[in-house]
């Protein structure tokens, strides 16, 4: 039976563990990425009053945690060779792991990426895939080496991405899909011999943690859309109307032909401020529909009123 140790956060950590466990393995240990997250006073209150899905998960399944705060620590070392696991899984983690750890297994360590390797390597893939309106994505275990998601590739599996998706819902897939093919993977490796695929550079690409979210009508709507999309549910797609800023909603996405006498990106040609819903004029001469709210929280109760009164049709978005 192989050892197995996994760190992670969140959903991807969860179905790592259930995926272990399918596979018949013993998880010797976890850590868990709210020990990272918050200091250790926090993080207990944290347990008692608002426990995570993460930490009810370990504690239904009575799987045993590694008590550290890094990785790459001294304690963490000292602890995985006491395990001594064959395996290291890593998933959603946002520390670089450093040589003398990731060489410590007696078979590997690896990492799931949520992409199809080596394109859309770095931080939330799920993002980047919808907002360059990629078809499909997928899921990609790989051997942790000294880049980021460079190491060769163990086993992978494609992912469609639905015209509906949002960063949510393909993160649910990819997470569900992981669990499956970590599964079959373990098994592999305790029955046969892998032969790790080296990544083709020439093929790769990174990208960052994204950082604007405003949209811009003079894009198509069918890219406005994808932004916005894309986005859900780490933060909102926006736009200022006279200086107002409104945030879009991910739901109810509507690309209609333009039939109106307007003609300019940006101009408003449509609004109903019972659903709260404005239309604009996008580049390729189609009107994006979407809700809005206003951006500050404690404003949002006043956002049909802001439409009814503020909001006119010929308006220009800048």
């Amino acid at each position: 039976m192989l050892k197995v140790v996994i760190v992670g956060y969140g959903e991807m950590f969860t179905n790592l563990i259930a995926g272990t466990l399918d596979a018949g393995c013993e998880i010797v240990g976890v850590l868990r990425g709210e020990r990272k997250k918050y200091p250790s006073f926090i993080r207990r209150l944290k347990d008692i009053f608002n426990p995570s899905v993460e930490y009810n998960y370990i504690k239904s399944y009575n799987i045993p945690e590694v008590r550290v705060r890094s990785v790459n620590s001294k304690e963490f070392k000292k602890k995985l060779l006491k395990l001594n696991p064959d395996i290291i899984l890593v998933g959603s983690w946002g520390e670089k792991i450093e040589k003398d750890i990731y060489d410590l297994p007696k078979i590997a360590c690896i990492n799931a990426h949520p992409s199809l390797l080596p394109k859309y390597r770095g931080p939330n893939p799920y993002f980047w895939v919808i907002k360059n309106q990629e078809l499909s994505t997928g899921i990609s275990f790989h051997l942790v080496d000294d880049g980021f998601d460079t190491g060769a590739v163990l086993a992978q599996e494609e992912i469609k991405i639905f015209p509906s998706d949002t960063g949510k819902s393909l993160k649910e897939r990819t997470v569900l899909t992981a669990r499956g093919v970590v599964c079959e993977l373990l098994k592999s490796l305790r029955e046969d011999i892998i032969i790790p695929l080296t990544q083709i550079e020439e093929k790769s690409s990174y990208y960052s943690h994204p950082d604007c979210f405003e949209l811009d009508f003079t894009k198509s709507a069918e890219e406005n859309s994808a932004t916005i999309r894309a986005i859900h549910p780490w933060s909102e797609a926006y736009f200022f109307h006279r200086n107002h800023c409104l945030a879009v909603l991910p739901h109810g996405i509507e690309i209609e032909e333009n039939s109106t006498e307007y003609k300019d990106p940006g101009k408003i040609v449509f609004k109903d401020e019972n659903t709260k819903t404005v239309g604009i004029l996008c580049s390729d001469n189609k009107i994006l529909k979407i809700r809005v709210e206003n951006y500050k929280k404690y404003d949002r109760p006043y956002t049909r009123n802001y439409i009814k009164r503020d909001v006119n049709i010929g308006d220009l978005i800048l």
